[in-house]
């Protein structure tokens, strides 16, 4: 199951630098390729304000 990035995102950036496969792009809101994620949670552990969550 895929993480998901919800409006909440404040596109600090933290979760890029974490993502093990690159799934992760910048936007107004980052966004988590569903494709590429491997479900590992490690964005989610390091986001800041709670945004990244599984699908």
């Amino acid at each position: 199951m895929a993480y998901v990035i919800t409006d909440d995102c404040v596109a600090c950036g933290t979760c890029i630098g974490e993502c093990p496969v690159g799934a992760i792009s910048e936007g107004d809101i980052y966004v988590i390729d569903p494709t590429a994620c491997t479900s590992c949670g490690t964005c989610a552990e390091v986001c800041p304000s709670e945004a990244i969550h599984p699908e």
